[in-house]
């Protein structure tokens, strides 16, 4: 994942990307992936939440803003996931003083570590759908926030040839951007639609940050067949970073 992103290509190598993930079908999969390559690589990670992400039982997931926890989980397991405490076993946005302690710290870190300055890589999970493999944002989402460097757009193949009411989160929102009835089914071509529309996957994107679209569980021939289809047609919207994964990423 990190090496067909190449987080690294668009900023000095102590200067490490701030990477939101937007959309549906695997955002936290995907920050998964990311972070434990970071951590083979050497290079320790941070993880946060601009909305709500599950609290997993592991011990590098964070409760709360704590510079001496977060310091220890890094050393002892090379990536920290921090959020406040949210119901039903979720972490939800840091408080906007405690974010930009956990942002400062990151430069810290890489500032103590390399005598220059600098910053740790962050990951934010920045959208909610919940649980679905599609996703139309309401006004007030995506939150991402304007230090990021790289939006990674995610979507789940899974909802090709399904209802878009079954697999849409928004699907009132859906049928007006694919100009469908929320009946009839998802095709290749309405996530390239989405993929590219301003006032869905592009949504809320920084201007100098880096788009990538990640078309998620390509795990059987019929779904690989059209993520080729939608790459064709993304290219002719002009976006060609693309990454195509397995359900696990």
């Amino acid at each position: 994942m990190r090496q067909a992103l190449e987080p690294e290509r668009e900023t000095p190598r102590v200067q490490r990307p701030v990477i939101s993930t937007v959309g549906a079908g695997g955002k936290t999969t995907t920050l998964h992936r990311l972070a434990e390559e970071y951590v083979r690589a050497g290079i320790p990670v941070l993880v946060t939440t601009t909305t709500h992400i599950l609290k997993e039982d592991r011990p590098f997931f964070l409760t709360g803003y704590s510079e001496e926890k977060i310091r220890d989980v890094l050393e002892k397991y090379g990536q920290a996931w921090i959020g406040d405490p949210a119901p039903e076993g979720k972490l939800m946005k840091l408080p906007d003083d405690a974010f930009e302690k956990l942002m400062k710290l990151a430069e810290q870190i890489i500032s103590e570590r390399t005598g220059r300055p600098g910053r740790l890589p962050v990951l934010i999970e920045a959208d909610g759908a919940k649980r679905l493999p599609l996703k139309v944002p309401a006004e007030h989402e995506p939150v991402i926030p304007e230090m990021t460097t790289h939006v990674l757009s995610v979507y789940g193949l899974d909802s090709i040839g399904k209802k878009i009411e079954e697999t849409v989160f928004r699907p009132e929102r859906a049928e007006i951007l694919l100009n469908k009835n929320r009946t009839e089914c998802v095709t290749a071509r309405d996530i390239a639609r989405l993929a590219a529309h301003q006032s869905a996957g592009r949504k809320g994107c920084p201007a100098d940050a880096v788009y990538t679209v990640v078309l998620n569980k390509a795990d059987s021939e019929k779904e690989r067949h059209a993520a080729l289809e939608i790459c064709r047609m993304l290219a002719g919207s002009g976006i060609r970073r693309i990454i195509v994964t397995g359900g696990n990423v």
